[in-house]
């Protein structure tokens, strides 16, 4: 006698066993997001069914950046590993469940000291001289200690996105200058992007961002000589772009063009597209010419270049005033620096004496900046004399602001510079 069961083939019909030990010992202290991704990665896997991030994301209505880090949060336990078909891209690869009973037989068996240790593979991280001059100078940047997961989340960049510890503290930077936000996780959102976009080093993003402020004014310009105060749609951005880069177009040709719609009911792009196309079959375009606005921007932008680096020269001349004067506020910087070091090597374990340990050295930190508080006022120096300080306090010197608009300081230089041309 022979037997037989008929296959199913709807998926949502089959069933997913999740081990107990992973409700146990896994699901109570994770994220609720990175539970969903791991139970939805274990239905596809339990019917061997192929699927990429961004549709994950999709189905559980999260960004493709929290699937990613989902991933990460489970490798660091354990119990999922990563398999990358190509090792130059790290955005694309196969995760494999590991068998969970087998991690926890396997952790039992081990010293109960090594939870309080640091991951091997990160340890040798956090002895590298080079990262522990980036986190000294984040601290520096940011102005503060290291939140949470910070620092862990610092190396998962470096090691996931093939980034430099010197294009992380670019980063830094530039979020809190030009964004005026330094948390790690809009950090990380930035990094990311840049990842995606192939820049690997400080001065591919340079360029990147010189070429995309530049094009970006230009693009502000168009739409506000067609009537519009709004930022352009992607579609508009690409349609733009071919005027510059594949006609020749400088902007005065392309707002003469613009002028043209001043007759028709609807403005747009597309209109002003169909003219600019007509004018390059007839032999109008241009060969490409120097870009005077675009060069009258880029001087802009260099200009509050130099004012910051000025202001931060004259902000490190005080530094070195003040502690020619009170040689103990270098000491209570370098300790506290130690201290933020030393924090950040036990956010990487696990052990359960390392939030008292932190708590500890926080205060000790917090003790530290009430002394160098008092040591300043008591000789004469104001609190923020070792601090940058900004020729414009509402942009800090870099010409945008929190919504992405441009300073009022921007316009008055921007004239200027018309005015000098």
């Amino acid at each position: 006698m022979n037997f037989k069961r008929s296959k199913i083939y709807n998926y949502y019909l089959h069933n997913t066993a999740v081990e107990n030990v992973f409700i146990n010992e896994y699901m109570i202290d994770a994220h609720g997001d990175y539970v969903k991704v791991y139970l939805l990665g274990l239905m596809y896997a339990e019917i061997n069914m192929s699927m990429n991030n961004k549709t994950i994301a999709k189905q559980l209505s999260l960004e493709e950046e929290d699937v990613l880090k989902a991933w990460t949060y489970w490798e660091k336990k354990g119990i999922i590993k990563k398999h990358y078909p190509n090792p130059e891209d790290p955005f694309r690869y196969r995760v494999e469940f590991l068998n969970l009973k087998e991690q926890i037989f396997g952790v039992c068996g081990k010293n109960k000291k090594s939870e309080e240790k640091v991951p091997e593979s990160l340890e040798d991280l956090m002895d590298d001289k080079e990262l522990k001059k980036m986190y000294s100078r984040i601290e520096q940047i940011t102005g503060r200690l290291f939140e949470g997961k910070e620092p862990v989340a610092i190396l998962d960049w470096i090691k996931d996105y093939g980034i430099t510890p010197e294009m992380v503290v670019f980063a830094y930077e530039y979020c809190s200058k030009h964004r005026n936000n330094s948390k790690h996780n809009y950090v990380g959102a930035v990094v990311r992007e840049w990842a995606h976009k192939g820049l690997k080093t400080v001065s591919d993003v340079e360029r990147y961002l010189e070429e995309y402020d530049n094009r970006h004014y230009l693009y502000k310009r168009v739409l506000k000589a067609l009537g519009f105060h709004r930022n352009p749609t992607e579609e508009e951005k690409r349609i733009m772009d071919t005027w510059f880069d594949d006609l020749g177009f400088d902007i005065s040709k392309v707002l003469s063009a613009c002028k043209k719609t001043s007759g028709i009911s609807n403005p747009n792009i597309n209109y002003v597209n169909t003219v600019l196309r007509a004018w390059s079959k007839e032999g109008k375009a241009p060969a490409k010419e120097k870009n005077t606005e675009g060069n009258i921007i880029t001087s802009v932008i260099k200009s509050y270049e130099d004012v910051r680096r000025k202001n931060e020269e004259e902000a490190e001349e005080r530094r070195k005033e003040v502690y020619r004067v009170v040689p103990r506020i270098r000491e209570i910087e370098e300790e506290t620096r130690q201290i933020g070091m030393e924090i950040s090597k036990l956010m990487l374990s696990s052990g359960s004496s390392a939030k008292i340990k932190i708590n500890g050295l926080k205060k000790r930190a917090e003790e530290l900046n009430n002394e160098k508080a008092y040591l300043l006022t008591d000789n004469n120096f104001k609190l923020n004399y070792m601090d940058i300080w900004y020729t414009c306090t509402v942009c800090k010197d870099t010409g945008i602001l929190d919504t992405g608009e441009r300073c009022s300081c921007f316009k008055e230089k921007l004239k200027d510079f018309e005015n000098k041309v």
